[in-house]
């Protein structure tokens, strides 16, 4: 008994050790960037690194004020939150349609979304570009939104599809006989049982779209460009912009990071759902 404690406190010893180094590894960019963007070019590439430097927010200042990360940054919102709240719904149904039918007949059609989101993003571009320019929608918010439903909708089919597996189908089968329809039985009784669910859909489907790059590049303009694209343009050959992009690398993540703040339970709950049974 004390043999098998030991080598459970030394697994999770290294466990404990291992995920620490990944979790350094990871931060040390993020780190790096935070520290760039409060920096002086004269202070940025010194060699070896100054570490103890006057900190400056002037280059947050020109990235918030005077480079319109305002304006793009509230693109990247309407287009985010359009994508989710008509990616997340028609996901739903799809997902609790087809995990109601016989595996033999919703594999095929599983198989074929698959295929969908495997298609490289620039073979679908094209097309989008050509439809929104014949019907004169190339730097609007519809054709983008539309666009990320489109590369989008796969995976949040596949990601509700197997939440909907977990919830048992003498469920169904019990609302019916209290005299729900097909609509009252998803409203009512399978969706809130899939709310965990929901939230990780919304939250994957709003990462996607958030930070989209190719599809905001090649369908908007000077209206409708979002962070991304934005961003990319702030580099150049002048050192000094370098820390003009740090700073607006670190201002993308700041809405994120409150997003995550807000939804961290529910996303935990979520992504574990279905793993204990009983």
């Amino acid at each position: 008994m004390k043999a098998r404690r030991m080598a459970r406190v030394r697994n999770q010893t290294l466990l404990f050790a291992a995920l620490t180094v990944f979790t350094v590894m990871n931060l040390i960019p993020l780190i790096w960037a935070a520290l760039t963007s409060i920096k002086n070019p004269a202070d940025a590439f010194t060699i070896p690194p100054t570490i103890f430097f006057p900190p400056t927010f002037e280059y947050h200042r020109q990235v918030w004020l005077d480079r319109g990360f305002a304006h793009y940054l509230i693109n990247s919102l309407i287009v985010s939150a359009g994508t989710v709240f008509i990616s997340v719904p028609i996901g739903s149904l799809a997902a609790y349609a087809l995990s109601r039918m016989p595996p033999r007949r919703a594999s095929p059609v599983l198989f074929g979304l698959f295929t969908i989101r495997m298609f490289p993003h620039m073979l679908l571009a094209i097309p989008f570009f050509v439809m929104g320019s014949f019907l004169g929608m190339i730097d609007t918010y519809p054709l983008l939104i539309l666009a990320l439903v489109a590369i989008n909708q796969p995976f949040t089919i596949w990601l509700m599809y197997s939440f909907f597996l977990e919830i048992p189908r003498d469920l169904d089968e019990a609302a019916a006989i209290d005299g729900c329809n097909l609509w009252q039985t998803f409203w009512i009784v399978i969706l809130p049982l899939v709310r965990p669910g929901l939230t990780v859909a919304a939250l994957f489907s709003l990462l996607l779209s958030y930070n989209e790059f190719l599809f905001a590049l090649v369908l908007t303009g000077i209206k409708t460009k979002t962070l991304p694209v934005a961003i990319a343009a702030f580099g150049g050959e002048d050192v000094s912009d370098w820390s003009i992009s740090a700073a607006g690398a670190i201002g993308i993540m700041l809405p994120i990071v409150v997003i995550m703040l807000f939804v961290q339970r529910h996303l935990v709950r979520g992504l574990t759902i279905g793993a204990v049974k009983g």
